[in-house]
This record gives structure tokens, C-alpha cells and sequence, in this order.
């Protein structure tokens, strides 16, 4: 499938019923909602894309990117495929809200803990890591990457960022030895800048999603940073029709293979058949 800009957009299909297409958030592809997308097709046709710059849809990135190219990409989908509804994960939950936004064809959607940053983000951080992959220094543009997040473990934050890379750097050596389909962790960082890109022009937006008068579903977990669950409950009161569904015991993860996508799968399904 071919996205406005002429970008190739490549997909899984799965699954009968009404249309769900799935957005992935950093560091990942269409495989990390395998479960996912194998909970929900009984009940569905799964769409699972890989977001531009990834995996099925591979794109350099360029430096004039903006969120509007991955709404184009969503609307895309949806023309193609002939889905309403769309579920997105973090930095893909901010691309599922603006294309709810400004997309017709949307007519419901979910999200898992966009991260909105009440202080906003560290444009400094974002930079520096721009810079980094642009360098190839890619076990120090992971470490950045998890530090402006926020979502960085315990360990990294408090270690010295040199010790902090070379640990970065010994997991992607590792990784580089795993078998297996799965995208490569070295192969997906440089593509962290789509997503960190998209995050920071969110900055400063949530009330704009006031005008967005459409069911919208808001999930996040207990044991997620506790700015993400800030920010979604923020985002509840901005949302003229939301409801919220906090899991416990659930992280950023959720809905990923190594979260619990079944969970969060039965409340998609209640959510969007519930009509």
C-alpha cells in the first residue's frame, strides 16, 4: 500500500469482522503485537502496519518529518483496508489521537499511555540524540533515548552515562546474536527519531483534543511511570468522550508479546463493540 507521500507502507492481515488497524510505538514492529493481533481476530480484521522507517515500510528518515506524514499513513490504511478504528501504543498513541482528530474515516479509537509531558519534553536530550544516531553511536543514542522518555530502569538512570553506554552497548551485541524473525534492536534505534519527533510536536497540545468529539478508549497500567498516568488522566478530563481503564499490575508494555495482550485485547473488544 502506497501512503500520500508515496511512501510503501507494509501490513499484516488477520482475523474477520469489523476493521482495527494497530500502531506500534518506539523501538518496535507489526511483530510485537503478534498476541495482540492474535487475541482480537476472532472478533476482528486485525490490521497490523509497520510504521514508516521500519520493518515492512522502510523509508530514511528525514528532517522536515512530521506527525502529519504518519496520519497520512493511518488514513492510507484505512482507505485500503476499509477499517474505522484504529488502537495505538505510546509515541503510536499520539499518532492514533491525531489522526482521530483530524480523520474522518475514524470513527473510535483506543490508546495505551501517549506520553504527554506536563513539563515538556527535553528538546536538549532529543537533540543529542538526533545527533547520535546521526553519528552511529548507537548504544549512547539508546541510553539518550530511554533517559528523555523517562522509561529508563532504575540502573541506567543512576549510573554514570559512560558505564550507562557501555551496557547499552553489550545489549545490542547480544541481541545481534539472537535468531529468530524478530527485528534486530540495532536496526530499530535510528527509527526512534520518527517517533521523538512526533512526541515533541505533541508538546503543549492536549487541550486541542477537546474538539475531538468521538468515543475514545484510555488504558494504562499501575506499574507505568507515573507521569504517563498523570497524563492520561489528564487527557480523560480533556476528552469530551472518553472512559479510562487503568490494569493492574500492567506497564508501558501492555499490549506488547511480553506484556499481557490478552487483557488488554478483552477490553478492546468490549470498547469497540459496544456500539
Amino acid at each position: 500500500m502506497t501512503s500520500r507521500d508515496g511512501t510503501r507502507i507494509g501490513f499484516l492481515r488477520q482475523g474477520s469482522g469489523p476493521g482495527i488497524v494497530l500502531v506500534q510505538g518506539a523501538m518496535g514492529t507489526a511483530r510485537n503485537y503478534e498476541k495482540l493481533a492474535e487475541a482480537l481476530a476472532p472478533a476482528f480484521t486485525v490490521i497490523t502496519p509497520d510504521r514508516r522507517g521500519r520493518g515492512m515500510s522502510p523509508r530514511p528518515y528525514e528532517e522536515n518529518h512530521d506527525i502529519a506524514r504518519d496520519v497520512e499513513d493511518v488514513d492510507a490504511l484505512l482507505a485500503e483496508t476499509g477499517a474505522e478504528w484504529v488502537y495505538g501504543l505510546s509515541s503510536g498513541a499520539m499518532i492514533t489521537l491525531e489522526a482521530a482528530r483530524t480523520l474522518p474515516r475514524v470513527t473510535r479509537a483506543a490508546v495505551y499511555e501517549p506520553p504527554f509531558y506536563a513539563d515538556g519534553i527535553d528538546r536538549d536530550g532529543v537533540r543529542r540524540l538526533f545527533t547520535e544516531v546521526g553519528e552511529g553511536d548507537l548504544p549512547a543514542a539508546l541510553v539518550t533515548a530511554l533517559l528523555v522518555s523517562r522509561t529508563a530502569p532504575a540502573p541506567i538512570r543512576l549510573m554514570p552515562r559512560p558505564m550507562a553506554r557501555r551496557l547499552a552497548g553489550a545489549v545490542l551485541t547480544a541481541d545481534d546474536r539472537r535468531t529468530g524473525p524478530a527485528a534486530k534492536l540495532r536496526d530499530l534505534v535510528p527509527g526512534v527519531r520518527y517517533d521523538f519527533h512526533d512526541v515533541a510536536g505533541m508538546d503543549g497540545r492536549m487541550p486541542s483534543f477537546a474538539a475531538l468529539d468521538k468515543p475514545m478508549l484510555l488504558l494504562s497500567g499501575t506499574r507505568s511511570p507515573a507521569f504517563l498516568r498523570e497524563s492520561i488522566r489528564a487527557l480523560h478530563q480533556v476528552l469530551p468522550q472518553s472512559q479510562h481503564i487503568e490494569f493492574d499490575g500492567l506497564d508501558h508494555s501492555g499490549s506488547w508479546n511480553d506484556g499481557s495482550p490478552v487483557v488488554v485485547a478483552a477490553a478492546l473488544r468490549e470498547f469497540f463493540h459496544s456500539m
